[in-house]
Parts: C-alpha cells; sequence; structure tokens
C-alpha cells in the first residue's frame, strides 16, 4: 500500500520545492489547510493580462502536498490562469477516477494518479492548486478578469 502511494517518483518531486518564501506586495494571498493530516500551504501571486507573473509559497505538508506543491511551483510562472484552474479541475477529476487532461505545461501532475486510491489523501495533494486558485481570486480588483476566469468552478 505504502509503495502504491509514495512512489519513487513522487517522493523526488516532494524535494523539489521552488518559489518558497513570500512575495513583496502580492496581489493576491490564499492559506489552505488539508483538515485530516494537518498539511498547510500559504500562496501569493502576482498577475498580469490573465497570466502569474510571480509565485511565492510557505508549504508544510505530507510526501503528496509537497509533491504536488513542487510540481506546481516549476511551471506555474507565465502560466494563464485558465490553465491554472484547468489543472486543478483536472487533478480534481483525477482522483475522482474520472478523464482528466492536464495543460500541457502540468502534465507531470499524472505522476500523482495513484493518490485516487486513497480518499483520505485526496485533500492534501490538492492544496497547492486550491491555494493558487484562491490566490487568483483575491487579487485587486484592478485586474477583474483574473475573477472572471476562475468564476464558475
Amino acid at each position: 500500500m505504502i509503495d502504491e502511494l509514495y512512489s519513487r517518483e513522487i517522493l523526488r518531486r516532494a524535494t523539489q520545492l521552488a518559489h518558497v518564501g513570500r512575495l513583496e506586495a502580492p496581489d493576491g494571498a490564499a492559506d489552505r489547510t488539508a483538515r485530516l493530516c494537518g498539511s498547510t500551504i500559504h500562496v501569493e501571486v502576482k498577475l498580469a493580462d490573465g497570466v502569474i507573473t510571480d509565485f511565492a509559497q510557505e508549504v508544510e505538508a505530507c510526501a503528496l502536498g509537497q509533491a504536488a506543491a513542487a510540481i506546481l511551483s516549476q511551471s506555474v510562472i507565465g502560466a494563464p490562469i485558465t490553465e491554472v484552474v484547468a489543472a486543478r479541475d483536472a487533478m480534481k477529476a483525477m482522483l475522482k477516477g474520472g478523464e482528466f487532461a492536464y495543460p500541457e505545461r502540468f502534465a507531470d501532475f499524472a505522476i500523482l494518479q495513484s493518490v485516487k486510491d486513497f480518499p483520505a489523501r485526496h485533500a492534501s495533494t490538492l492544496l497547492a492548486l486550491e491555494a493558487t486558485v484562491e490566490a487568483i481570486r483575491g487579487k485587486s480588483p484592478c485586474d477583474k478578469n483574473a475573477s472572471e476566469m476562475v468564476e464558475g468552478d
């Protein structure tokens, strides 16, 4: 069971967090906690014209939460908001055992597919994407496109 859930690739990715820390004057920020395991994440974003231009995170999570945060952090800068939302939606579908397709820049999230068989681990695996979408929503009203792009989810 443990070997299925914590593959060598997932454990390797858990050590590759990028953009750790805080941003100066972020446009949006969010905190998320996985209640079952206590994993937490704080995300900050800067956005311009519907694209993430800077990103920072503080992660205290299990290996699954860290792996997901690492994958996100390595590809999120330069990503259109719509791709981040699509990645979050694909992760939710994947965890439910449904059909999913990640935007190309976020294709590495597929390494977490084994988590679908462990519902108690879904929340920690979703933390980074959920917090990032929430931070986008919290963006300054000067760029109303950000809120419009994540509405209806």
